[in-house]
């Protein structure tokens, strides 16, 4: 197995010539060992993350270099903790996980950096010092969608939060930074707040339950399953309202659908994207093959921010001339649109996010030589250090209506 240092590289930049030149074997011309470690798995964000990891590792040269295995463990920390363990055990190279929290599992990844193994982590974070965070959770997808629901609300009314899975950093850092902008508006009253756990099914019997004791509600701020909860209101009587969401291609969709937006729907479609698996990978295999050195452990993926006049319906199989969103004729409507990033991933497509399979004829293309590093997060991806002063600033809207 391969040794690693992660805390005194520094950042190097990357030609695709040398890319090409460079052999991706690794020690002794076995393959590297990665493990693909997910703990939630039950939607179809977990999915498609899952399948373009699996996409690219089937993608030369890394089919011929890279023993790719996959390990779900599901909700409960101390199963992934077990999982951590035995990987390191089994001599891994690297693991690249969604991690079910923040803390619980740093004293095993601690131990396995010590032993040699690269860790990186994706969307979701970890406080270990060793351990490489790539999100998009810095960027601000609570503060700005929280603003951008104000706002379409002129700062008055009843909403539903609409939340993730109770205990993650993403939804904690997210649910943080929507209520540093809900805080400031008196005549924001959050009537309902309830898990969802990222999932359509459990996000429309969730809001079901909200709107039985709140029937006027005036919007929702929803994470990922929100094209549940139009599905709910629509069921409640055939009215939508102003909210905000993430990815789902039924959601992005909606948003430009004339007939939604008659019946009430405005909004914004942002939040985390599935590609972040992907470019994590990369990034790992990229120190792995000695292509890039990486001081800064925090990375951040930029976010997606696709109001309603902004959607455009794909006609091929990937992201070109401006397209965020496939029709209702290629994906279903819980495919997460931001699985796919034509500059950080272009060896992949549609059918690599629905199905895990390569791209017949793509080789793996080398990542932009610079990398942007993650601000901090106190709790989220550093333990002993200090918040900026301006954390949860607006990168994506400004404030219309003034607390």
């Amino acid at each position: 197995m391969l040794t690693k240092t992660f805390q005194t590289l520094a950042a190097v930049a990357i030609g695709a010539a040398s890319f090409a030149a460079t052999s991706a074997s690794a020690a002794d011309g076995e393959k590297f060992k990665v493990y693909l470690s997910l703990s939630y798995s039950g939607n179809a964000w977990q999915s498609s993350a899952a399948n373009i990891v699996k996409a690219l590792a089937a993608t030369p040269p890394y089919n011929e270099t890279v023993e790719l295995i996959e390990v779900i463990t599901g909700t409960d920390p101390q199963a992934q903790i077990s999982a951590y363990e035995s990987m390191i055990d089994a001599g891994a190279d690297g693991i690249v996980s969604f991690p079910i929290s923040s803390t619980a599992l740093n004293r095993t990844i601690k131990r396995g950096c010590e032993e040699g193994v690269l860790f990186f982590m994706y969307d979701a974070t970890v406080t270990e010092s060793c351990a490489y965070n790539v999100s998009y959770l810095s960027s601000g997808f609570g503060e700005n969608s929280a603003q951008a629901l104000v706002n379409e609300l002129d700062g008055q009314g009843k909403i539903f939060l609409s939340r993730g899975v109770p205990g993650n950093s993403v939804d904690q850092r997210h649910t943080d930074g929507a209520m540093h902008i809900f805080n400031q508006y008196p005549g924001i009253e959050i009537v309902a707040e309830y898990y969802s756990y990222w999932d359509d099914r459990t996000t429309q019997q969730e809001t079901a339950k909200a709107l039985t004791a709140h029937p006027d509600v005036d919007g929702i701020w929803a994470q990922a399953g929100e094209y549940g909860a139009i599905q709910a209101l629509l069921d409640a009587g055939d009215r939508l309202v102003p909210m905000t969401g993430e990815n789902s291609a039924g959601f992005r969709r909606a948003l430009a659908d004339p007939d939604m937006q008659a019946k009430g729907l405005k909004g914004v479609s942002a939040g985390s994207p599935p590609a972040q698996s992907g470019y994590a990978f990369k990034i790992m295999m990229e120190i792995l093959t000695k292509q890039r050195e990486l001081a800064p452990m925090n990375i951040e993926y930029p976010l997606p921010w696709v109001p309603a006049d902004a959607v455009s319906i794909c006609t091929g199989d990937t992201y070109e001339d401006g397209c965020n969103v496939f029709p209702e004729s290629k994906v279903p409507t819980s495919f997460v649109s931001e699985v796919l990033n034509p500059v950080l991933l272009p060896e992949v497509n549609v059918e690599s996010a629905l199905n895990g399979t390569p791209v017949e004829g793509a080789t793996i293309q080398p990542l932009p030589a610079d990398i942007q590093e993650a601000g901090n997060e106190p709790g989220i991806n550093c333990n002993r250090c200090e918040a900026p002063a301006d954390l949860y600033k607006l990168t994506k809207v400004e404030a219309t209506v003034q607390p």
